[in-house]
Protein backbone atom coordinates (compact mmCIF):
# COMPACT_ATOMS: atom_id res chain seq x y z
CA UNK A 1 0.00 0.00 0.00
CA UNK A 2 1.75 3.72 -1.06
CA UNK A 3 0.37 6.36 0.30
CA UNK A 4 1.29 9.80 -1.34
CA UNK A 5 -0.47 11.56 1.88
CA UNK A 6 1.88 11.01 4.74
CA UNK A 7 0.47 10.50 8.79
CA UNK A 8 1.87 12.16 11.63
CA UNK A 9 1.60 10.22 14.56
CA UNK A 10 1.11 11.73 17.99
CA UNK A 11 2.04 9.22 21.08
CA UNK A 12 1.33 8.99 24.25
CA UNK A 13 0.63 7.25 27.33
CA UNK A 14 -1.07 4.42 25.31
CA UNK A 15 1.33 4.57 22.23
CA UNK A 16 5.03 4.95 24.09
CA UNK A 17 6.26 1.44 24.24
CA UNK A 18 8.40 -0.23 21.54
CA UNK A 19 6.43 -2.54 19.90
CA UNK A 20 3.19 0.04 19.47
CA UNK A 21 5.70 2.57 18.10
CA UNK A 22 7.18 -0.38 15.84
CA UNK A 23 3.37 -1.80 15.12
CA UNK A 24 2.58 2.33 14.07
CA UNK A 25 4.89 2.07 11.62
CA UNK A 26 4.79 -1.03 10.32
CA UNK A 27 1.01 0.21 9.48
CA UNK A 28 1.25 3.36 8.11
CA UNK A 29 2.70 5.78 10.58
CA UNK A 30 5.50 8.40 8.48
CA UNK A 31 6.56 10.62 11.43
CA UNK A 32 6.22 10.90 15.19
CA UNK A 33 4.69 14.35 16.78
CA UNK A 34 5.90 14.27 20.64
CA UNK A 35 4.18 16.52 22.51
CA UNK A 36 5.98 18.75 25.18
CA UNK A 37 2.13 19.97 26.55
CA UNK A 38 2.81 16.94 28.20
CA UNK A 39 5.39 15.83 30.41
CA UNK A 40 8.68 17.23 29.71
CA UNK A 41 12.56 16.02 29.48
CA UNK A 42 13.66 12.66 29.55
CA UNK A 43 9.92 11.09 29.56
CA UNK A 44 9.58 12.42 25.95
CA UNK A 45 13.62 11.70 25.46
CA UNK A 46 12.56 8.35 26.17
CA UNK A 47 10.47 8.36 23.17
CA UNK A 48 12.11 9.89 20.74
CA UNK A 49 14.86 7.09 21.62
CA UNK A 50 12.73 4.23 21.10
CA UNK A 51 11.36 5.68 17.35
CA UNK A 52 15.07 6.17 16.47
CA UNK A 53 15.64 2.62 17.63
CA UNK A 54 12.54 1.33 15.79
CA UNK A 55 13.71 3.21 13.02
CA UNK A 56 17.38 1.51 12.63
CA UNK A 57 15.75 -1.74 13.08
CA UNK A 58 13.32 -1.34 9.90
CA UNK A 59 15.73 0.57 7.71
CA UNK A 60 13.18 3.15 7.23
CA UNK A 61 13.71 7.00 7.48
CA UNK A 62 11.25 8.10 10.17
CA UNK A 63 10.46 11.92 11.19
CA UNK A 64 9.96 13.85 14.18
CA UNK A 65 8.46 16.55 15.25
CA UNK A 66 8.86 18.08 18.44
CA UNK A 67 5.49 20.45 19.32
CA UNK A 68 5.97 22.67 21.84
CA UNK A 69 2.97 24.06 24.51
CA UNK A 70 3.09 27.79 23.75
CA UNK A 71 1.57 30.22 25.98
CA UNK A 72 -1.36 29.10 27.38
CA UNK A 73 -3.35 31.60 28.86
CA UNK A 74 -5.92 31.11 32.01
CA UNK A 75 -7.75 33.49 34.09
CA UNK A 76 -6.70 32.89 38.04
CA UNK A 77 -8.51 31.78 40.98
CA UNK A 78 -11.81 32.41 42.37
CA UNK A 79 -12.36 32.71 46.67
CA UNK A 80 -14.24 28.92 46.35
CA UNK A 81 -14.41 25.69 43.87
CA UNK A 82 -17.47 26.74 42.88
CA UNK A 83 -18.84 28.20 39.76
CA UNK A 84 -20.03 31.63 39.85
CA UNK A 85 -23.00 33.18 37.81
CA UNK A 86 -22.56 35.31 34.70
CA UNK A 87 -25.28 37.49 33.03
CA UNK A 88 -25.33 38.60 29.85
CA UNK A 89 -25.12 42.00 29.45
CA UNK A 90 -23.39 42.30 33.01
CA UNK A 91 -19.85 43.63 33.41
CA UNK A 92 -16.79 41.42 34.17
CA UNK A 93 -13.33 42.45 35.29
CA UNK A 94 -10.12 41.04 34.74
CA UNK A 95 -7.00 43.04 37.04
CA UNK A 96 -3.35 42.34 38.02
CA UNK A 97 -4.96 41.90 41.72
CA UNK A 98 -3.38 38.71 42.78
CA UNK A 99 -6.09 37.95 45.55
CA UNK A 100 -9.07 35.11 44.63
CA UNK A 101 -11.76 36.14 42.40
CA UNK A 102 -15.43 36.49 42.85
CA UNK A 103 -18.82 37.22 40.96
CA UNK A 104 -17.82 40.31 39.31
CA UNK A 105 -13.86 39.96 38.90
CA UNK A 106 -10.85 37.82 38.71
CA UNK A 107 -6.98 37.77 38.06
CA UNK A 108 -5.83 37.42 34.45
CA UNK A 109 -2.14 36.61 35.46
CA UNK A 110 -0.60 37.62 32.21
CA UNK A 111 0.09 41.23 32.16
CA UNK A 112 0.96 41.25 28.82
CA UNK A 113 -2.31 40.30 27.85
CA UNK A 114 -3.30 42.88 29.79
CA UNK A 115 -1.19 45.51 28.10
CA UNK A 116 -2.31 44.19 24.54
CA UNK A 117 -6.27 44.08 24.86
CA UNK A 118 -7.86 47.09 23.31
CA UNK A 119 -11.75 48.13 23.78
CA UNK A 120 -13.80 46.15 21.31
CA UNK A 121 -11.64 42.96 21.77
CA UNK A 122 -13.56 39.58 22.23
CA UNK A 123 -12.29 37.08 24.98
CA UNK A 124 -13.50 33.44 24.85
CA UNK A 125 -13.34 31.38 27.89
CA UNK A 126 -13.89 27.46 28.45
CA UNK A 127 -13.05 27.04 24.68
CA UNK A 128 -15.26 29.19 23.26
CA UNK A 129 -18.80 28.64 25.53
CA UNK A 130 -18.26 32.24 27.38
CA UNK A 131 -17.53 35.35 25.14
CA UNK A 132 -16.85 38.56 26.72
CA UNK A 133 -16.46 42.49 24.94
CA UNK A 134 -13.90 44.39 26.24
CA UNK A 135 -15.59 47.67 27.03
CA UNK A 136 -12.25 49.69 28.69
CA UNK A 137 -8.77 48.67 29.20
CA UNK A 138 -5.74 49.89 31.13
CA UNK A 139 -2.36 48.15 31.61
CA UNK A 140 -3.89 47.08 35.04
CA UNK A 141 -7.45 45.99 34.47
CA UNK A 142 -9.95 45.46 32.07
CA UNK A 143 -13.67 45.79 32.06
CA UNK A 144 -15.71 43.50 29.80
CA UNK A 145 -19.79 43.00 28.68
CA UNK A 146 -20.84 39.42 28.48
CA UNK A 147 -22.01 37.76 25.67
CA UNK A 148 -22.47 34.42 25.82
CA UNK A 149 -22.27 31.95 29.06
CA UNK A 150 -23.71 31.15 32.24
CA UNK A 151 -21.35 30.80 34.68
CA UNK A 152 -17.62 31.10 35.37
CA UNK A 153 -14.76 29.41 37.36
CA UNK A 154 -10.59 28.60 38.26
CA UNK A 155 -8.53 27.90 35.70
CA UNK A 156 -10.49 28.53 32.80
CA UNK A 157 -8.08 29.07 29.11
CA UNK A 158 -8.99 31.66 27.33
CA UNK A 159 -8.47 32.69 23.57
CA UNK A 160 -8.27 36.34 22.17
CA UNK A 161 -9.02 36.28 18.21
CA UNK A 162 -9.40 40.26 17.76
CA UNK A 163 -5.92 40.90 20.15
CA UNK A 164 -2.13 41.01 18.65
CA UNK A 165 -0.53 39.44 22.13
CA UNK A 166 2.87 41.36 23.21
CA UNK A 167 4.26 38.50 24.04
CA UNK A 168 7.47 36.55 23.52
CA UNK A 169 6.39 33.03 21.45
CA UNK A 170 8.31 30.35 24.06
CA UNK A 171 7.69 30.92 27.60
CA UNK A 172 9.44 29.90 29.87
CA UNK A 173 8.25 25.64 29.74
CA UNK A 174 9.12 26.48 26.13
CA UNK A 175 12.32 27.51 26.77
CA UNK A 176 13.20 24.53 28.94
CA UNK A 177 11.71 22.25 26.68
CA UNK A 178 13.52 23.24 23.70
CA UNK A 179 16.88 23.36 25.21
CA UNK A 180 16.60 19.36 25.91
CA UNK A 181 14.98 18.84 23.11
CA UNK A 182 17.87 20.20 21.20
CA UNK A 183 20.02 17.42 22.58
CA UNK A 184 17.82 15.11 21.18
CA UNK A 185 17.89 16.49 17.26
CA UNK A 186 14.49 16.19 16.97
CA UNK A 187 13.47 16.86 12.79
CA UNK A 188 11.07 19.30 13.31
CA UNK A 189 10.32 21.43 16.16
CA UNK A 190 6.43 22.56 15.95
CA UNK A 191 5.43 26.35 17.47
CA UNK A 192 2.56 26.89 19.08
CA UNK A 193 0.21 29.75 19.06
CA UNK A 194 2.65 31.88 16.29
CA UNK A 195 1.09 35.61 15.26
CA UNK A 196 3.71 36.86 12.79
CA UNK A 197 6.91 35.78 11.03
CA UNK A 198 9.43 37.61 13.43
CA UNK A 199 8.23 34.38 15.95
CA UNK A 200 9.70 32.22 13.68
CA UNK A 201 13.11 34.24 13.13
CA UNK A 202 13.46 33.66 17.27
CA UNK A 203 13.28 30.36 17.82
CA UNK A 204 14.96 29.77 14.95
CA UNK A 205 17.79 32.37 16.36
CA UNK A 206 17.21 30.42 19.46
CA UNK A 207 18.19 26.90 17.74
CA UNK A 208 21.28 28.00 15.98
CA UNK A 209 22.84 29.03 18.98
CA UNK A 210 22.68 26.07 20.70
CA UNK A 211 23.22 24.03 17.56
CA UNK A 212 24.21 23.40 14.29
CA UNK A 213 22.09 20.47 13.79
CA UNK A 214 19.68 21.75 10.97
CA UNK A 215 16.06 21.08 13.01
CA UNK A 216 13.01 22.38 10.57
CA UNK A 217 10.55 24.67 12.17
CA UNK A 218 6.86 24.00 11.81
CA UNK A 219 4.39 27.07 12.27
CA UNK A 220 1.25 26.08 13.76
CA UNK A 221 -1.80 28.32 12.88
CA UNK A 222 -4.07 28.69 15.50
CA UNK A 223 -5.04 32.63 15.54
CA UNK A 224 -6.79 34.67 12.94
CA UNK A 225 -4.03 36.86 12.39
CA UNK A 226 -1.59 34.22 11.80
CA UNK A 227 -4.18 33.72 8.96
CA UNK A 228 -3.99 36.91 7.93
CA UNK A 229 -0.21 37.03 7.08
CA UNK A 230 -0.28 33.41 6.01
CA UNK A 231 2.30 34.25 3.40
CA UNK A 232 4.97 35.54 5.65
CA UNK A 233 4.78 33.14 8.38
CA UNK A 234 5.38 30.35 5.64
CA UNK A 235 7.53 32.41 3.70
CA UNK A 236 10.05 32.23 7.19
CA UNK A 237 8.95 28.35 8.57
CA UNK A 238 9.46 25.09 6.74
CA UNK A 239 6.21 23.99 6.97
CA UNK A 240 2.49 24.52 8.38
CA UNK A 241 0.29 22.97 10.46
CA UNK A 242 -3.05 23.71 10.18
CA UNK A 243 -4.72 23.25 14.02
CA UNK A 244 -7.80 23.60 13.26
CA UNK A 245 -8.46 22.99 17.55
CA UNK A 246 -7.89 26.49 18.58
CA UNK A 247 -8.69 27.79 14.97
CA UNK A 248 -12.25 26.89 15.02
CA UNK A 249 -12.56 28.82 18.64
CA UNK A 250 -10.76 31.98 17.49
CA UNK A 251 -12.61 32.11 13.91
CA UNK A 252 -16.27 31.33 13.28
CA UNK A 253 -15.95 27.75 12.51
CA UNK A 254 -17.91 27.60 9.31
CA UNK A 255 -14.56 29.68 8.15
CA UNK A 256 -12.12 26.84 9.22
CA UNK A 257 -12.37 24.44 6.00
CA UNK A 258 -12.16 27.44 3.72
CA UNK A 259 -8.87 28.73 5.53
CA UNK A 260 -7.46 25.14 5.50
CA UNK A 261 -8.23 25.37 1.63
CA UNK A 262 -6.49 28.71 1.55
CA UNK A 263 -3.64 28.08 3.55
CA UNK A 264 -2.69 24.46 1.69
CA UNK A 265 -2.58 26.77 -1.73
CA UNK A 266 -0.65 29.45 -0.17
CA UNK A 267 1.63 26.57 0.84
CA UNK A 268 1.78 25.15 -2.44
CA UNK A 269 3.25 28.08 -4.11
CA UNK A 270 5.22 28.81 -1.60
CA UNK A 271 7.20 24.89 -1.56
CA UNK A 272 6.39 24.83 2.06
CA UNK A 273 4.64 21.57 3.47
CA UNK A 274 1.50 21.56 5.32
CA UNK A 275 -0.43 19.22 7.87
CA UNK A 276 -3.56 18.82 8.56
CA UNK A 277 -4.24 18.38 11.97
CA UNK A 278 -6.71 17.86 14.92
CA UNK A 279 -10.17 15.14 15.43
CA UNK A 280 -9.13 13.66 12.36
CA UNK A 281 -10.16 10.17 13.68
CA UNK A 282 -11.14 11.57 17.22
CA UNK A 283 -13.93 9.20 17.80
CA UNK A 284 -11.63 6.38 17.70
CA UNK A 285 -10.46 7.58 21.16
CA UNK A 286 -13.15 4.83 21.84
CA UNK A 287 -14.26 3.21 19.07
CA UNK A 288 -12.41 0.83 16.32
CA UNK A 289 -14.05 2.49 13.47
CA UNK A 290 -14.41 5.81 12.49
CA UNK A 291 -17.41 7.88 11.33
CA UNK A 292 -18.30 8.49 7.67
CA UNK A 293 -17.80 12.35 8.65
CA UNK A 294 -14.20 11.17 9.62
CA UNK A 295 -13.43 9.39 6.71
CA UNK A 296 -14.45 11.84 3.81
CA UNK A 297 -12.52 13.97 6.39
CA UNK A 298 -9.53 12.48 6.42
CA UNK A 299 -10.38 11.61 2.36
CA UNK A 300 -10.61 15.25 1.88
CA UNK A 301 -6.94 16.07 3.02
CA UNK A 302 -5.81 13.98 0.59
CA UNK A 303 -8.04 15.39 -2.18
CA UNK A 304 -6.74 18.89 -1.11
CA UNK A 305 -3.74 17.60 -1.60
CA UNK A 306 -2.12 17.96 2.38
CA UNK A 307 0.98 16.54 2.68
CA UNK A 308 0.62 14.96 5.79
CA UNK A 309 -2.43 13.92 8.08
CA UNK A 310 -2.22 14.05 12.05
CA UNK A 311 -3.65 12.11 14.87
CA UNK A 312 -4.17 13.60 18.32
CA UNK A 313 -5.87 11.85 21.29
CA UNK A 314 -7.07 8.44 19.00
CA UNK A 315 -3.27 7.77 19.28
CA UNK A 316 -2.46 9.14 22.41
CA UNK A 317 -4.59 7.70 24.48
CA UNK A 318 -7.20 5.84 22.50
CA UNK A 319 -7.91 1.91 22.68
CA UNK A 320 -6.04 1.15 19.87
CA UNK A 321 -3.19 3.49 18.60
CA UNK A 322 -2.48 0.64 15.83
CA UNK A 323 -5.83 0.35 14.20
CA UNK A 324 -6.55 4.13 14.05
CA UNK A 325 -3.27 4.22 11.73
CA UNK A 326 -4.53 1.15 9.65
CA UNK A 327 -7.65 2.92 9.60
CA UNK A 328 -6.21 6.17 7.95
CA UNK A 329 -3.75 4.74 5.89
CA UNK A 330 -6.55 2.67 4.10
CA UNK A 331 -9.01 6.00 3.76
CA UNK A 332 -5.49 7.51 2.24
CA UNK A 333 -5.26 4.72 -0.12
CA UNK A 334 -7.71 4.81 -1.64
CA UNK A 335 -8.42 8.86 -1.69
CA UNK A 336 -4.81 9.10 -2.87
CA UNK A 337 -5.51 6.77 -6.11
CA UNK A 338 -8.72 8.88 -6.83
CA UNK A 339 -7.68 10.10 -9.81
CA UNK A 340 -10.92 11.53 -11.13
CA UNK A 341 -10.55 13.69 -7.82
CA UNK A 342 -6.91 14.36 -8.19
CA UNK A 343 -6.18 15.78 -11.98
CA UNK A 344 -2.78 16.76 -12.23
CA UNK A 345 -2.42 20.41 -12.62
CA UNK A 346 0.54 22.08 -12.79
CA UNK A 347 -0.57 25.66 -13.62
CA UNK A 348 -1.62 27.07 -10.75
CA UNK A 349 1.66 28.21 -9.57
CA UNK A 350 3.58 31.19 -9.01
CA UNK A 351 6.22 31.94 -12.33
CA UNK A 352 9.59 31.26 -10.16
CA UNK A 353 13.00 30.19 -11.34
CA UNK A 354 12.82 26.97 -8.60
CA UNK A 355 8.97 26.40 -9.42
CA UNK A 356 9.34 26.81 -13.23
CA UNK A 357 12.08 23.90 -12.81
CA UNK A 358 10.22 21.73 -10.47
CA UNK A 359 7.11 22.29 -12.66
CA UNK A 360 9.43 21.14 -15.64
CA UNK A 361 9.95 18.07 -13.76
CA UNK A 362 6.49 17.22 -13.23
CA UNK A 363 4.95 18.14 -16.41
CA UNK A 364 8.03 15.83 -18.02
CA UNK A 365 6.76 12.79 -15.78
CA UNK A 366 3.27 13.29 -15.73
CA UNK A 367 3.27 13.82 -19.87
CA UNK A 368 5.42 10.54 -20.25
CA UNK A 369 3.71 8.47 -17.93
CA UNK A 370 6.54 8.17 -15.89
CA UNK A 371 5.90 5.75 -13.18
CA UNK A 372 8.82 7.16 -10.66
CA UNK A 373 10.48 10.51 -9.92
CA UNK A 374 13.85 9.91 -8.99
CA UNK A 375 15.73 12.08 -6.95
CA UNK A 376 19.19 12.30 -6.39
CA UNK A 377 18.69 14.21 -2.85
CA UNK A 378 22.11 16.45 -1.72
CA UNK A 379 19.35 18.59 0.84
CA UNK A 380 15.61 18.90 0.92
CA UNK A 381 14.87 21.76 -1.71
CA UNK A 382 14.66 20.52 -5.04
CA UNK A 383 12.68 17.23 -3.31
CA UNK A 384 10.71 20.43 -1.62
CA UNK A 385 9.77 22.22 -5.03
CA UNK A 386 8.78 18.87 -6.93
CA UNK A 387 6.51 17.63 -3.87
CA UNK A 388 4.87 20.86 -3.75
CA UNK A 389 4.11 20.46 -7.72
CA UNK A 390 1.82 17.83 -6.16
CA UNK A 391 1.89 15.64 -9.43
CA UNK A 392 0.57 11.84 -8.51
CA UNK A 393 3.69 9.90 -9.52
CA UNK A 394 5.65 8.78 -6.76
CA UNK A 395 8.70 11.05 -5.71
CA UNK A 396 11.84 8.49 -4.58
CA UNK A 397 14.44 10.67 -2.83
CA UNK A 398 17.74 9.05 -1.96
CA UNK A 399 19.97 10.67 0.51
CA UNK A 400 23.46 10.00 2.01
CA UNK A 401 22.22 12.21 4.80
CA UNK A 402 20.04 10.53 7.82
CA UNK A 403 18.65 13.76 8.73
CA UNK A 404 17.59 14.99 5.13
CA UNK A 405 15.97 11.57 4.65
CA UNK A 406 14.15 12.26 7.80
CA UNK A 407 12.68 15.33 7.21
CA UNK A 408 11.69 14.41 3.86
CA UNK A 409 9.57 12.10 5.33
CA UNK A 410 6.70 15.02 5.69
CA UNK A 411 7.07 15.73 2.10
CA UNK A 412 3.60 14.39 -0.52
CA UNK A 413 3.97 10.96 -2.13
CA UNK A 414 7.87 11.11 -1.39
CA UNK A 415 9.80 8.11 -0.37
CA UNK A 416 12.98 8.62 1.06
CA UNK A 417 16.05 6.13 1.26
CA UNK A 418 18.73 7.17 3.36
CA UNK A 419 21.66 4.71 1.25
CA UNK A 420 25.38 6.22 0.81
CA UNK A 421 26.03 4.05 -1.58
CA UNK A 422 23.19 4.35 -3.88
CA UNK A 423 23.43 7.83 -3.78
CA UNK A 424 27.15 7.71 -4.56
CA UNK A 425 26.18 5.49 -7.72
CA UNK A 426 23.68 7.76 -9.26
CA UNK A 427 21.79 4.38 -10.54
CA UNK A 428 18.49 5.28 -11.03
CA UNK A 429 17.33 2.00 -12.36
CA UNK A 430 18.26 0.47 -9.00
CA UNK A 431 16.87 2.54 -7.08
CA UNK A 432 13.52 1.99 -8.96
CA UNK A 433 13.87 -1.73 -8.49
CA UNK A 434 14.82 -1.38 -4.90
CA UNK A 435 11.32 0.13 -4.47
CA UNK A 436 9.60 -3.08 -6.87
CA UNK A 437 9.31 -0.87 -10.38
CA UNK A 438 11.09 -3.08 -12.12
CA UNK A 439 9.66 -1.48 -16.10
CA UNK A 440 8.59 2.13 -17.29
CA UNK A 441 9.83 5.15 -17.83
CA UNK A 442 11.80 6.93 -14.66
CA UNK A 443 12.42 10.68 -14.62
CA UNK A 444 16.26 11.07 -13.28
CA UNK A 445 17.00 14.33 -11.18
CA UNK A 446 20.80 14.59 -10.13
CA UNK A 447 21.30 17.80 -9.24
CA UNK A 448 20.33 19.96 -12.12
CA UNK A 449 20.30 17.70 -14.57
CA UNK A 450 17.11 16.00 -15.61
CA UNK A 451 16.54 12.15 -17.79
CA UNK A 452 13.92 10.93 -19.19
CA UNK A 453 15.20 6.78 -18.85
CA UNK A 454 13.25 3.59 -19.65
CA UNK A 455 13.34 0.78 -17.29
CA UNK A 456 12.47 -2.98 -18.56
Amino acid sequence: MYNFTKITASIGPKSSDRKTIRDMVVAGADLFRINFSHDSGETQGHKIDLIRDVAAELGKPIGIIVDLQGPKHRIGDFETDDKYPLKVGGKFTFDDDNTPGNSKRVCLPDTDVLKSLRAGDRILLNDGKIEMTVDSATAHRVVATVVRGTEIWSRRGFNLPDTDVATNILTAKDRDDLEYAITKRPDYVAISFVQRASDIAYVRDFIAARTAHPIKIIAKIERPNAVARIEEIASAADGIMIARGDLAVEVPFEEVPAISRQIIRTCRMMNKPVIMATQMMATMVDSEFPTRAEISDVANAAYLRADSTMTSEETTIGINPVNVIDKMARILSYSDSDTIANPYDWSRVDNTPQNDWSRSVSSMAFLNHAVAIVVFARDAESVTQISCRKPDIPIIAVCNDAVIANQLCLLRGVSPVYDEQLYGMRDGFNTARRFGIHNGKLVIVDEDKISLRTLD
